[in-house]
Order: C-alpha cells, then sequence, then structure tokens
C-alpha cells in the first residue's frame, strides 16, 4: 500500500491543500468547420445547405425566410463575392445563461453558446439536430462583460472562415468548393445583449 506524502499542515502550501479549490469558470469549445465539413460529406445534408436559394418560394409580402428579408438582400449586394455561392453558411448566434440543476438557492450558470444555420429550410432551422452547440462556459458565476473573452476561439474561427473559407468536398455536387461563413445576427435578451456589446 502507497501513502501520498502530506505537507506540513504549517506551510502555506498545507493551507492550500486543505481547501477544495474552485475553478471561476470553465470553457469547452467545439470547432465549427468540422461539422460543417461533416455536413458536405453527406448527399442529404448538402443538398439542404442550399435550400435557400434553389428551393425557397418567394412571396414578396410575407417573410417565411431570413432570405426574405431586407438585411438579407443588402448584404448580398454589398458582398457579391460571398453570395454568389449559396453553399456559404449564414449562422444566427445566441446565448444565455441557465442553472442546468434547477436549484433556486444555487449560484451555479451555465452559459451554452449556440450557432443556428439559416441556409437550411425554416422547419429545420430550430431542430437540435442542425443546431451546433460551440461553446459552454460553466461556473459559479456567470461571465458577465468578460463573455468576449471566451469567445475569442469562435470568433477567430469564424474570422478565418469568413476571410479566407475552408476546403470542402460537396458530396451532392460531387465537387470540391471553399467554404466561407458569416455570423449573420444574434438572437438574445436584453440582459445577455448588454454582456455581449458592453
Amino acid at each position: 500500500m502507497v501513502q501520498e506524502s502530506q505537507p506540513p499542515e504549517d506551510t502555506p502550501l498545507g493551507n492550500d491543500a486543505k481547501q477544495r479549490r474552485i475553478p471561476a469558470l470553465v470553457m469547452w469549445y467545439l470547432p465549427v468547420t468540422d461539422r460543417l465539413r461533416r455536413m458536405f460529406l453527406n448527399p442529404k445534408e448538402a443538398a439542404l445547405m442550399t435550400w435557400w436559394d434553389d428551393e425557397r418560394k418567394v412571396d414578396d409580402d410575407k417573410i417565411a425566410h431570413p432570405a426574405d428579408c431586407s438585411q438579407w438582400q443588402r448584404f448580398d449586394e454589398k458582398h457579391k463575392e460571398f453570395s454568389d455561392d449559396p453553399r456559404n453558411v449564414r449562422f444566427g448566434l445566441s446565448t444565455d445563461g441557465m442553472n442546468p440543476f434547477n436549484e433556486r438557492m444555487s449560484d451555479h450558470n451555465t452559459w451554452p453558446v449556440i450557432l443556428t444555420m439559416y441556409n437550411i429550410p425554416t422547419w429545420l432551422c430550430q431542430k437540435r439536430k442542425y443546431l451546433l452547440l460551440t461553446i459552454l462556459i460553466s461556473g459559479p458565476k456567470q461571465p458577465g462583460i468578460d463573455i468576449d473573452v471566451f469567445l475569442e476561439p469562435l470568433m477567430q474561427e469564424m474570422e478565418r472562415l469568413w476571410r479566407h473559407g475552408e476546403q470542402m468536398y460537396d458530396a451532392f455536387r460531387k465537387e470540391d468548393f471553399i467554404c466561407r461563413a458569416i455570423i449573420f445576427v444574434t438572437t438574445n435578451d436584453y440582459p445577455t445583449l448588454f454582456a455581449l456589446s458592453r
């Protein structure tokens, strides 16, 4: 039987060893590019990624899909290189805090950061399969205005996807292409919006 030696209690290290250290906040990051690549490798999923351009019914009097709104159309006019390929992905970002343990007395907070794809049909946008959980921030307190520190890996990946794109294989069209992406809109309540925008 092996015993671990304990530091003397009168040393600072000994006092620290008695205390249970809890990290202020912990973050998990799930990259977006690999999941996009996997989607385009499936012919059925790859076909859905251009639904907004191929199969969407346009009705001038109704907004049935984000592609019908003036913001989408103005963006297309301003960024022709991006809009020329309908496979380029437009995301909506949303985040909010929650208590996963359903205890009112607990201060524990978990903040999921979710990306919604707007290329696909409206009836699929909010299905669990197509909601990309990208960041999970967990800890005894909410990130507050420091949330930008936790969003940094996602912002760096999105900047790379916007500026340079990533080479992918489209299994539906059976061709390689450069996939680009952008966070097109954010959806939050006001307290979260203030934290995101400071």
